[in-house]
Parts: C-alpha cells; structure tokens; sequence
C-alpha cells in the first residue's frame, strides 16, 4: 500500500541487511580476529584470520560461479564438520545470491537422500573423510552435477559413483587456487532465501526451513545482545554444535559481527579431544547439547584438567539437568539454558537471571528455565482447547511463536508453495512449537514436556523432563530417559530408562525412593516400570530419541521391571 500525500516519510537510508555485509564487516573491521580448527595432530590446529576467510570465500564464489556455473538461487549443499572451510561456504554461497543448504551428516541415508532431493541441490562440498557417506548416495541424488572434495580421504570409492552418476568430482584447493580473493557481492533483497536447513523427520518426511539474509542478520544481532551470548572480541567460543544443526545456532554469523574468535573442533567431539582443547586454546565461551556437557564432566572428572578459561557455556536443545549445571558450576563454567529449535533460527530465549535475583536464592530457579524472550520474538500460551493461558508462572499450555527469524511456512520443494500444515502453525500464523510449559509474569519460559511426550496418567500431566532431571542427581545415574507406556487402568504411566554409572550399587526400589525423598515427585507420578540400557538413544542432534524407546518398549525390547 502506498502512504498518503500526507504521511512522513523516514529519512533513513534504506540498506538490505545482507550476509555479506556481515562477511565485509567481520573480514576488515575484525580481520585479525581468528578461525582455529583442531587438527588432533601434534603439529597443532590451523589458524585462519577473519580476512583470510573473506578473501577465501570470494574465491570460492568465483569458482561456483565460473567453474560450476551457480546462478540465481541454486542450492550450494555441505557436507562438512565444523572448520574454517565450512565458514567460507557459510559467507561465499549466500553472499553471491545463492543457497546454502547444511546436510545433516548424522541422518540415515534414505533421509539424506530424500532432503537433497526435495531441495534440488546443484553441488555437494563435502569433506574428504565423509565420502564412504556420499559415494553409495550419488547414484540416487537426482540433480547433483558437482562435488567439491575438501581435504583428504580415500576418493576411490567416489570415483566410481561419480562417473556412473555423471557427477563431476573436483578438490576444493584446487578449485579456489588463482582466483581473485575480493567479489562483487551482489545488492540481494534482503528477504530472499539465504540458507536452509531441514528438521530432523522425527515423523514424516523432513521439513525444509527457509531463512532470508534478513533473518539471519536480525537473529545475529539478537545473539550478540549483552542479554544473550554477550560475546566480544575478547571472547574466543567453542563452537561443538554442529554447523549443519541451525547454523550452529548462528554463531558464525553473530562472530563476524563483533569479531569472536572460533574454535572449530572438526570431527574430534569425544570428550578426551575436547578437554584438550579446552586447556590447549583456552576458549571463554562453548556451545553445545546437554548430552557433550555429561561426557565432558565425565571427563573431567576421571581425567581433571585446567579448564578455567571456559566461563560461560551455552546449552540448549533439551533442558539441562539442575545436577550437571551445578557440577559445572563448582568447575567455573556458568551454564546458560537457551531454548529453539530449526524453525526459530534458532535462539528464542536464553535464561540470565533479571539484576534483581543476582547473588539470591532466586539467581538459580532462573537459570533453570528456559530463560526470556528477547524483543524480536512474541510469545504465547495456548491451552488444549485452544483457549489463550495467563504468563503466571503456572498456566501450562503449548507454546506458540511469531517474530522476524520465525519461520510461517516449510519449504515444499521447487516451485511449489510453501507448506503451513494446520499442525504446525495456528489460523493467524504462529508457529506451534510442540512444546509444553509456562511463562512467568517478566517473561521467562519454563518448558515442562514436548507436547508427544508429556504423559497423561488419569487425566492428568506428568513431566517426563522432571522425572529425568530428578533421575539424574542420583549419583549412580549417568542418563535417563522417560517416557509414556500404556496403561489398562490410567491411560498412561512412565517408563524410566537409566544408564547406570560404573560400579553403581543402586537398584530401582532405591532410585524410585530418592525421587520421592530427593527429588520432590509426587507419588502418584512416582514409575512403576523400569529398565536399565547400556546407553540412550539419541537423534541426529544429540538429543534423546524417545520415540526408539516407545517401539523398543511396544515390541518387547525392553527387559522391563515392574514395580
């Protein structure tokens, strides 16, 4: 709609907040700030500066653009660990109009498949060492023309594939050796695709998200917030969150912006590499799911290391069980809850306790949430019939979204309309999260189930997320997980799942006690049935997989004691 004759008009300049803005920004103002990838050798990880990552992403555009003839909004596909090559693609591809699409390396195959497929990637960057996981895929990938091999590995097995697929192979080095290290960004509307990534496919196929260069530039701004990470360029973070997992929960576009040093592990995710590089390169700040922080005390614990430079650790992806947050916390690391998810860029809230709370008995039961909205992201409740919940602290309801790095629709391939199933987002497009929790009065979030795994026991609510944080303060308990199993008399009770720790003398009878007289449960939510297994299973992104112990339990998998 046009303003009227009579509307003023701003007098701001009207800029496109673009990906290579931040890129120009970070690769000059920030220029000596650095991009360290662990090698796991004795000769010590690769240093690359912010400018050499600009002059190198300007090489690999020219070369997407010359060599392999990338035009318009083509999908540019990785297959990357985290490293500063896969930076480069980061910036290059979206800068120079085209699309980022990060490939989970973790999904089975069919699932890969299917996701390049549905989003008609072009070219493939994949490094070398996981070509044993492309090779047997190429012959199935429908519109891949090209795959750029970074690093070494055995490309044997590529060869072959590649030649019968008609796809053509070339190496990375090779590729941006003599090519101009400065490009001609292009002015992109700003809200034009910049990068995509697909959810996980817990049910069904996967589903694609979008996100504009407009987004990402806003969502990078909100991490850089001294409310979020707060990070300078003093700062040195420890990015173990996998880039293909929601664009490393945009750390590397936020870096950039304020010049935060990267320390990128590679494929080294183990907790004895990560100790080390941890005392080695002395980060402030990590990044990274709950179930890296277990192993990582697990580490530090048998093996104690100085690790007195990480201050600050950023968890998200599931709740933090109170006990390893305070275990981390008699270690220096101050842990910070974050909570998103694919559709959301994905930090919608991260929980630093108000000013007020500082030092009080209060400090900590804010932690524990989920933590606040900031001021680009809406929230609101919404009970089982619809009905819109009070933020009091208590009112649980499913949560909705709406804001600027939100996704309203799921990419449903090309040239096709986007999809906005009635599952998924409400009549006046908010995002159904799936999520079930409360909001406080000054806006904290406290997240009590995902709305497939609450249990309902008699008509009423329990927690499977209290029950495992309650299960995992026992000291003989190394993870838990619980979930809902049918039940002729309450429609639902819980199963909890526990990973023993070695040596534990515990039995289920004594962890049933501790939840009651430790853990606070009521005892009408206290399990019946229990099981032990050798670990959890979890999903492509470190989470627990509850839907693998619902089918264990369903098929009699499970060796199941009942109480």
């Amino acid at each position: 709609m046009s303003p009227r004759e009579d509307t003023v008009l701003s007098t701001m300049q009207d800029v496109p907040l673009l990906v290579s803005r931040i890129l120009t920004h970070g690769s000059t103002i920030h220029g000596s700030s650095q991009v360290t990838t662990w090698t796991g050798e004795e000769r010590g990880p690769r240093r690359r500066s912010f400018a050499e990552i600009g002059a190198r992403a300007a090489q690999l555009a020219h070369a997407l653009r010359e060599d392999l003839s990338v035009t318009g909004d083509e999908r540019v596909a990785t297959l990357m660990w985290n490293h500063s090559e896969h930076i480069e693609a980061y910036f290059a591809i979206p800068s120079m109009g085209a699309v980022l699409h990060t490939l989970n390396l973790r999904l089975p195959a069919a699932q890969l498949t299917w996701i390049v497929n549905h989003a008609a990637d072009r070219v493939v960057i994949a490094d070398g060492s996981l070509l044993p996981l492309l090779a047997p895929l190429l012959p199935h990938l429908k519109t891949v023309e090209h795959v750029v091999v970074n690093g070494p590995g055995d490309r044997s097995a590529l060869t072959g594939a590649a030649d019968a697929a008609g796809v053509r192979v070339h190496d990375y080095e090779e590729l941006l050796a003599g090519k101009p290290t400065a490009y001609d960004w292009p002015d992109l509307d700003e809200r034009t695709a910049a990068a995509m990534c697909y959810t996980s496919g817990t049910t069904g196929d996967p589903k694609g998200v979008v996100y504009s260069h407009r987004s990402i530039y806003l969502h990078s701004m909100q991490v850089n917030l001294a409310q979020s990470m707060g990070l300078t360029d003093r700062d040195t973070s420890l990015v173990v969150v996998p880039q293909f997992h929601v664009n490393a929960w945009g750390l590397p576009h936020a870096t950039f912006m304020t010049g935060v040093n990267m320390l990128m592990p590679d494929r080294f995710l183990q907790p004895a590499p990560l100790a080390e590089m941890i005392e080695r390169e002395r980060p402030t700040h990590a990044a990274a799911v709950p179930t890296i922080w277990q192993g990582l005390l697990a580490e530090l614990t048998a093996h104690p290391r100085d690790v007195a430079s990480l201050t600050q650790v950023t968890i998200g992806g599931s709740a933090c069980p109170p006990s390893l947050m305070e275990a981390f916390d008699r270690l220096g690391m101050r842990v910070f809850h974050a909570w998103g998810m694919t559709e959301t860029s994905p930090l919608g809230t991260i929980a630093r306790p108000p000013a007020h709370t500082i030092g009080t008995d209060q400090e900590f039961a804010y932690r524990l949430t989920q933590g606040r909205f900031p001021a680009g992201v809406e929230a609101r409740l919404t009970g089982p019939g619809g009905e819109r919940l009070p933020w009091d602290g208590e009112s649980a309801g499913e949560l909705e979204v709406r804001g600027a790095w939100i996704t309203g629709a799921y990419y449903n391939g090309p040239d096709a309309e986007p999809l906005r199933p009635a599952d998924k987002f409400s009549e006046d497009g908010w995002l159904k999260t799936g999520d079930v929790g409360t909001i406080s009065a000054d806006g904290f979030l406290t997240l009590t189930d995902r709305a497939k795994d609450v249990i309902k026991s008699g008509g009423e609510w329990i927690s499977s997320v209290e029950l495992e944080n309650a299960l995992m303060a026992h000291p003989d308990v190394a993870e838990a997980a619980v979930v809902a199993v049918p039940d002729d008399k309450w429609g639902e009770r819980p199963l909890a799942t526990v990973v023993l720790r070695e040596g534990a003398t515990t039995d289920f009878t004594a962890l049933r006690a501790f939840l009651a007289e430790e853990g606070g449960i009521a005892k009408w939510q206290l399990p019946e049935r229990w099981t032990v297994v050798e670990t959890v299973p979890k999903t492509s992104v470190g989470k627990f997989d509850k839907k693998v112990l619902r089918r264990q339990y369903a098929e009699g998998g499970l060796d199941v004691e009942q109480l």
